[in-house]
């Protein structure tokens, strides 16, 4: 299935700054984040944000919290997005079916978010190099048990090809410094 911008939402999990440091190759996951979070608000597909237990972890990393809409961050304590109150309420208020995740942990909160919105009926899509755990095995293990439950596994760079649609637009212009 090709993701369509029309039918998109990026969601970005709990990339915060007490967790960060812990994580494999964080640098590389939030400046992946921070691409789609720019280009999501480039080409209007709305953005949620959440953050686990803020007060202990701390707020979403400066880079993206600077990017992300003041209204797209949602304080959760379930490792589910899904299985906090109120947040189910506000994807319905989206519209968007195509669910694009990226995040952190691979194998606990970005894994149990998108295990519930495929149960909810969501097509989830998780972004393999804007995802990361504190240990390889965790990563591994949460992207492969995800495919196994039939979650599609992309890229930074397939979503935002997918978002654009074609070239020689100003969409692809104003996106193509994220690409380089």
């Amino acid at each position: 299935m090709l993701m369509h911008r029309e039918h998109g939402l990026l969601l970005v999990v709990d990339i915060q700054e007490k967790l960060a440091p812990a994580i494999l190759h964080a640098d590389t996951v939030v400046a992946n984040a921070a691409k789609l979070i720019q280009a999501a608000k480039q080409l209007s597909v709305p953005i949620l944000a959440s953050e686990q237990y803020p007060k202990g972890l701390g707020p979403t990393v400066m880079p993206l919290r600077e990017l992300l809409p003041a209204e797209a961050l949602i304080e959760k304590t379930y490792f589910s997005c899904l299985s906090e109150p109120g947040f189910g309420d506000r994807l319905v208020k989206q519209a968007r079916a195509q669910i694009i995740v990226c995040g952190m942990e691979t194998h606990v909160c970005v894994l149990q978010t998108v295990l519930g919105l495929k149960a909810a009926g969501y097509a989830p899509m998780v972004v393999a190099d804007a995802t990361s755990s504190r240990s390889i095995q965790s990563y591994v293990r949460g992207i492969a048990r995800m495919r196994d439950a039939g979650i599609t596994v992309v890229t930074t760079e397939m979503v935002l090809f997918e978002w654009i649609g074609r070239a020689a637009t100003p969409e692809f212009k104003a996106l193509l410094p994220l690409i380089k």
